[in-house]
Parts: C-alpha cells; structure tokens; sequence
C-alpha cells in the first residue's frame, strides 16, 4: 500500500514537471526530472518487454509508455505490473491447492468413461477438471433462474429459511431497495443465531455507506471487502477484482450467475431500463465446491476457517438424468486461464453451434481464432450482445472485433429491449457455461471469476431456449452496413481495441 501510494506521488510530481515545464528549482533539475523520466519509462518498457506477456498486451502498454510517458507509468504500476499479484496470490494459489488435495482428490476417479457423455464431452471434462482442481457432479438438480424478479424472489425465500450460516459473496452490492431488504434478512437471520459472512469487493461495491456495513456489524453479520487497503485507487491491487457472485445456504442450497444486488438488476433503473440476466440455484455436490469457494476467498481475507460438518454435505449418489455439474473457479492466483481454456475446448469441440451472450467481447487470439474457424467450418455461430453501452471504452473496443467475425460468417446479434447482461457460452445445445465471467480478458486474466459447467441437463436446455427467446428482441447486424459506419465512430473503436488488453 505504501509502495503504491509513494509511486502515485512521485508519478504525479513527475507528470507536473514533464508535461508543464515547471521548474521550481532552476533549469537544471527540471533537466535531470526528465532524463529521469524518460529512463524510468525506458527501463518499464524492457521490463515488459522481458516479461513474455502476450504480444498484443505487451505492445499495448509499450505504446501508452511511448505516448504518454508518465501517464503510462502511473497506469503500469496500478495495472500492469505483476509483482503484487505473484506475492500475495501466489501464496493462496498453494493454500488453496493443499486443501484440495486433502479434501477432494478422491473427486477425481473415472467420470470420462461414462456413455452419458460424448467423446468431446468426456474431453472438455478431463480438461475442466484438471485445470480447476474441482469435481464434477452428477447428484446436483439446478435451475435457471431468469432476470432478477425470479432470482431475488428464490434467494430470499432460501435466506428465510436459513438455521446454519448464510454465505455470501458479490462483486456490487447497492444499498438501494433490495440491497436494505437483504441486509435486514441478514441481520435478522445474525441474531438469531444464524452465522452470516458478508463480503463484496472493495472496489465493485466502493460506494456501499460504511454506516451500512457497521448496523450489519453490530447486529452479527460477519462483514470483510475483498481486496480492502487504505488508498485502495493507489495501489496494483485495484487491478485485480473479485467478480463472483456466491451465495451458499446451509450447505443445502447454492446461487451463482450473472446478478449482483442492486435496483438495476430488477430493472428499476432509468438507465438502463429493461436488465436482462440469469442466474442460477443448484443443490446437492456442486453445492460443497461452491462452499469451498466462499471459505478460500473468506479465509484469504480474514485468516478465518471455518470447519465442521455443517459446512458440507455428505457426497450423493450420481443421478444420470441430472446430467453433470461442475462448479470453476478461476482468477489471479491461477496462471492457468482455467476459464479462458474451458471456452476453448468448447468452441472447439462443437460440431453444430456456438451461441455466446455477453455484456463485454474482447477476446485474445485463441478465443477470436476459434470463433473464426467454428464460423467458417460451417457452424452456426452467434453472438449476443448489448445495442446499448453501460461502459463506453469496451463496447467500443468489443465493435472493433465484429468485422473480423462477420467476414468468417459469425451472425452478431444487438439485443434492444434493454441491457444484456448475461454471460452464457452454448456449444451443440448440450453443454453450456454459466456464471460471472464475460468473454473479455479481463475476466480471463485479472478477475475472480466462478462458472457452473453444465452438460445433459434440463439446466442447458432451459439456457439455450432462453438464448434463442432473446433473439426475438434483436436486431441482426448487416455486415455491409456495419463496415459503412463513419470515420470518427470506426477511428474510436480503433484505438479502444489498442487499449484493449488493458482494459
């Protein structure tokens, strides 16, 4: 933190005299100020350079470097630079992995064999498993829950029947209408004797009133934020934000999807109007790897580790009809782009369709090569995506990828009933992703992310029937008339995708 906050201070003293020419102290120190400079941004650039990041990322911030020198310097140390990231997740990533292994290695044995599975299905699960560390299910009834009416409406039905502890874990959470009805619940269910932990990320939930979180305090709710440090917009940590959306009830029951907690995503936001989302219930197994989840991400943050059996329940009996569930997380401890590699293997491994909805598109090479070469082999590709913006920067860096994508055949359809929130990944309508990541590589790379895998189930039918409902609220763009756009519009877009691995 104090590191952070020195670099921020002595980038700005540096931005005055770079950018300014003022010299307080006579020409020759503004002199060696610059030189200063210009080693410092040199020295940054061969860092970077050394560092075999992805070209595209390397040449982005080689670029900002080139162009605004201490802008960029200021922007490496908070965003780009991985030191904080390899000494505080590091160790987590080991913590995380020796609990695993003395918990659910015997998670592991001989799924891939089974004739409920085709052979790319069995594929994308050996593949899954081994990069997520996590079983998968085959004794977990799930149901989609569509919009946030549906979602708030089981999730607080659930929380009202809580005895043992209530988990809980969002990326935003709004003090507004259902935010305070929530929180009642909590504290209500906290003097009961209920035990509830509460977390949200320090930066996603920033404007949460501190007076808010101390009635939860003294009422009995466990409250920590994610990533919480003094100066918090001063240091690389803000780079690196816990996505998830988590909520586990008595071990029983569990909640993942796209929402968080706020008016909006009830669509009683004026902006943006109409919310399209979707979330999702689950029970049995899947429910225990979620749990683990929460408890890693609570322990990281407050050295608490809960233990017991009314934390987890015992394992099921597979159900074949239920088909398979696996719940993966990924993030900044993981180097191995658990996420970004299970997207992949689906893309590749369709024989018919590819459906993706998301808020955000900004694929690295491999996801924008798959897509390519799924669309041109002659497979039904699609991509659904907002009309409207909620953030001007990536939707215009998410355009500067269609054209690419319509050349190969992609069909890209613009959602204007209201905002898409969604984040859904469908191959052959029988395997499907649902959860917090978007197809962006910030979800790839820097965020906390967790994802249900669904294969063989109700779960991925009711998904892809929703999926094509959407498309009735869609208009499908034309690639011709999208080429003819104007300059200005197409230059944004343009120098948005340079930005693109930063964002």
């Amino acid at each position: 933190m104090r590191r952070g906050l020195i670099v921020f201070l002595l980038a700005a003293l540096l931005f005055v005299f770079y950018y300014f020419g003022v010299d307080f102290f006579g020409g020759t120190v503004a002199a060696v100020i610059s030189i200063f400079s210009t080693l410092t941004v040199v020295s940054i650039g061969f860092v970077i350079f050394m560092d075999n990041r992805n070209p595209s990322s390397t040449l982005s911030w080689i670029l900002v470097l080139g162009l605004l020198p201490i802008v960029g310097l200021v922007f490496y140390f908070l965003f780009g630079q991985n030191y904080f990231r390899r000494r505080k997740y590091d160790k987590k990533a080991e913590r995380d992995r020796r609990i695993y292994e003395w918990s659910e290695k015997d998670a592991l044995a001989g799924v891939e064999s089974s004739a409920n599975f085709s052979e790319e299905q069995q594929r994308i699960l050996r593949l899954s498993r081994r990069l997520s560390l996590t079983p998968v299910s085959y004794s977990s009834p799930s149901a989609v829950l569509t919009n946030g009416g549906s979602t708030f409406s089981a999730l607080i039905e659930e929380l009202r029947t809580a005895e043992h502890h209530i988990h809980m874990e969002y990326y935003i959470y709004r003090a507004d209408d259902i935010g305070t009805q929530i929180k009642h619940i909590l504290m209500d269910k906290a003097r009961a004797g209920v035990e509830v932990r509460f977390m949200v990320d320090a930066v996603g939930s920033m404007q949460l009133p501190r007076k808010f979180l101390q009635e939860m305090k003294e009422a009995g709710v466990r409250v920590a934020l994610f990533g919480s440090t003094k100066f918090l917009l001063a240091t690389s940590r803000v780079n690196y934000r816990n996505h998830r959306k988590i909520v586990v009830i008595d071990k029983r029951v569990g909640f993942i999807g796209g929402l968080n907690v706020g008016d909006e995503y009830l669509s009683r936001s004026k902006t943006y109007g109409f919310w399209r989302d979707t979330h999702m219930r689950i029970e049995g197994d899947a429910v225990s790897t979620l749990q683990r989840i929460f408890l890693r991400d609570w322990r990281h943050m407050t050295n608490e580790q809960p233990t017991g059996p009314g934390y987890f329940q015992s394992k099921s009996k597979a159900q074949p009809e239920l088909g398979a569930v696996q719940i993966i997380a990924s993030g900044p401890d993981n180097d191995r782009r658990t996420l970004k590699h299970i997207f992949f293997a689906m893309i590749t491994s369709a024989k018919r369709s590819v459906w993706i909805a998301t808020p955000y598109f900004i694929p690295d090479e491999d996801i924008l090569t798959a897509l390519r070469t799924a669309a041109l082999s002659g497979l039904d590709v699609r991509l659904l995506f907002p009309a409207k913006p909620d953030k001007r920067l990536p939707f215009w860096a998410s355009h500067s990828y269609f054209p690419i994508l319509l050349d190969a055949g992609v069909k890209i359809y613009e959602y204007e009933k209201g905002f898409l929130h969604s984040k859904l990944l469908i191959a052959d309508g029988e395997t499907a992703t649902i959860g917090t990541a978007n197809m962006d590589m910030r979800s790839f790379h820097l965020n906390f992310e967790v994802n249900a895998l669904l294969m063989n189930n109700d779960s991925v039918k009711r998904i892809a029937a929703d999926f094509e409902r959407d498309l009735m609220n869609t208009t499908m763009i034309d690639p011709a008339q999208f080429g003819s756009k104007r300059i200005a519009l197409r230059f944004m877009e343009s120098a948005a995708r340079l930005l693109s691995p930063l964002l």
